[in-house]
């Protein structure tokens, strides 16, 4: 996904991270300075639904126009390699060889 906040803000007529933080704030949203410079400069790993709805009305957007999907950079799916002995079932492990454990005490 591709993080779309500066672009959606610069739309809605705001240039710089501190103008939308108190857009924000008068809309009920209190972000960090810190965390308002991530969401400003980089794509969030993760974002909270409510916050995500107070910037959606304060940008006028919908979610859709701040998460851009990025098809092109999913990863293929590997098939799965067939076992080479030709059971099925779960791979059992395989027993440890070198020192042996000792006994608990009596």
């Amino acid at each position: 996904m591709q993080w779309n906040l500066r672009m959606k803000a610069a739309e809605a007529g705001i240039w710089k991270s501190t103008e939308l933080r108190r857009q924000l704030a008068d809309a009920g949203l209190v972000i960090s300075a810190g965390k308002m410079s991530a969401l400003w400069t980089g794509t969030p790993t993760s974002i909270r639904l409510d916050d995500l709805d107070v910037i959606c009305v304060v940008l006028e957007c919908a979610p859709s126009d701040l998460l851009l999907p990025e098809p092109d950079k999913i990863a293929v799916a590997t098939p799965a390699k067939e076992a080479t002995s030709g059971t099925v079932g779960p791979r059992r492990a395989a027993p440890r060889l070198g020192r042996q454990r000792s006994t608990p005490p009596m």
